[in-house]
């Protein structure tokens, strides 16, 4: 089979398109035929290994597909590396898809869909009328967390970094628009909020823009960190700096839902509905041959995608 591999940690000149043998499946896991595969920020930090778990090599990279097995479609997350033609997942990490979700919208769902899902729920607890900043709003994460939130009654705070991607965050339902290259970042949050603090914040960039962020929250207001795209970290906090405004900091990484089919299946299988009633409207921002992973790396390094990023493994 064609797959990507790596055998030294770096950026995309280290993914190498190989033939290599097929996987086997072990107990209770199945071997997929991929039919399409998943590109998420995570899978650069994957490559550098500079992940939260640690890497080893040799290894083809990425967590997330949508495969057929025994005549049926499921969104998959792969154990065996899914930048590849065929991978194995455990039984227990198969999602069936409905006919009416197409393969690339059931890739939106499981990484990025999921994670803002948690984000505005578990983590935010958001609430009707509350105020939600959404940084990197064009990209796989935000755009579905622009419509989760305004379908549950936020007031949505899009943080983008050009103008195209500014309005494609409007055309979702972002109701402010804000720069990301700022001169002053929380000033323009709290003036994109009437003057106020804003009550959350989704956080993926770090150093700065998590300072700005974290300076620009009101009263009780929470700040969710789940990346750090920057590759820079933010400030340190000390404790104490938090009593006054009584804010919160936290942290989400979708890893600790695994095995809990109230926090992955269920919320998945609702997000499949939202698709299905029209409700939720998956970006997808392109789609490369396998053979072309690195171009993909560099196209989201460079943040010059949208939306979701797909591998077409037959090509």
């Amino acid at each position: 089979m064609k797959a990507i591999q790596i055998t030294a940690f770096g950026g995309p000149e280290v993914m190498n398109y190989v033939d290599l043998p097929e996987p086997v499946a072990g107990g209770d896991e199945v071997v997929l035929d991929i039919t399409a595969v998943g590109i998420n920020y995570a899978d650069t930090h994957q490559t550098e290994n500079s992940y939260l778990s640690p890497q080893t090599l040799p290894m083809i990279p990425g967590i997330e597909a949508v495969g057929t097995h025994g005549g049926k479609r499921y969104l998959a997350s792969v154990s065996s590396g899914g930048y590849a033609q065929k991978a194995v997942a455990h039984k227990s990490a198969l999602f069936p898809i409905p006919d009416s979700v197409s393969d690339q919208q059931a890739l939106c769902m499981l990484v990025q869909g999921a994670t803002a899902w948690h984000l505005l729920k578990t983590m935010g607890n958001l609430r009707h009328g509350q105020s939600v900043v959404v940084h990197a709003a064009a990209g796989g994460v935000g755009t579905i967390a622009i419509q989760l939130a305004k379908m549950w009654g936020a007031k949505v705070i899009a943080v983008t970094s050009s103008d195209s991607k500014a309005q494609l965050a409007k055309s979702l339902g972002a109701d402010l628009l804000v720069d990301a290259n700022s001169g002053d970042l929380t000033k323009d949050l709290r003036d994109a909020n009437g003057g106020k603090g804003v009550d959350l914040v989704l956080e993926m960039v770090g150093g700065h823009t998590f300072d700005h962020s974290l300076e620009s929250l009101g009263a009780f207001g929470k700040i969710i960190t789940f990346g750090m795209a920057s590759r820079t970290a933010p400030t340190p906090i000390h404790p104490g700096s938090l009593m006054h405004g009584s804010k919160t900091v936290s942290g989400f990484w979708l890893a600790n839902c695994f095995g809990s089919k109230e926090m992955l299946a269920d919320v998945i299988a609702e997000l499949f509905q939202l698709v299905t009633d029209g409700k939720l409207k998956p970006v997808i921002g392109a789609t490369f041959p396998l053979s072309q992973a690195a171009d993909a790396h560099r196209s989201m390094l460079a943040r010059e995608s949208t939306g979701k990023i797909a591998l077409d493994p037959v090509r």
